[in-house]
């Protein structure tokens, strides 16, 4: 058995402060969006990530690996998009096994909608906080962690 490497005390500091900004961003993106827009962070995180697409459709297999969900989350939050009319689902015309979902009309305007202030949100929260270098610093830790997190690049922000 491998000898457990302890975290320094410097170490322990980082980690519990990174732990938690991981446990109160969330909140504050869903409260915003949910308050404002009647959306999560992962709803509309789900429909930006369709709107960048070509022709606003995505295979809801690559859709999930855009948004790191399971298919089984994704078809749910879909669903609720779709009955919302912001998202269709249509058979795919290369795979007749696959499923698309394309943004409607409705879910392109729900995006322009709301982005400005989930964007006045990122700002408030995270962006303006920092100075431009340390921005510069978090752009550069976060791409390390991808690296490990997301060897493969299969979500948006690891093709950047």
């Amino acid at each position: 058995m491998a000898k457990t490497r302890w975290l320094t005390d410097e170490q322990r500091e980082a980690w519990v402060k990174f732990a938690a900004v991981l446990e109160l961003l969330p909140a504050g993106l869903d409260a915003q969006l949910a308050r404002d827009e009647g959306l999560t962070h992962f709803d509309y995180f789900t429909l930006a990530m369709l709107s960048e697409s070509p022709a606003r459709t995505l295979r809801m297999t690559a859709l999930a690996a855009r948004t790191t969900a399971s298919l089984a989350r994704l078809s749910r939050v879909v669903s609720r998009l779709e009955a919302a009319g912001f998202v269709e689902r249509t058979p795919c015309a290369e795979d007749g096994r696959a499923t698309n979902a394309t943004l409607t009309e409705a879910g392109w305007q729900k995006v322009v909608h709301a982005a400005p202030g989930h964007v006045e949100n990122v700002r408030d929260l995270v962006i303006d906080a920092l100075s431009p270098e340390q921005v510069v610093q978090l752009s550069a830790i976060a791409t390390q962690l991808l690296d490990r997190l997301d060897p493969e690049q299969k979500m948006a922000a690891s093709l950047d």
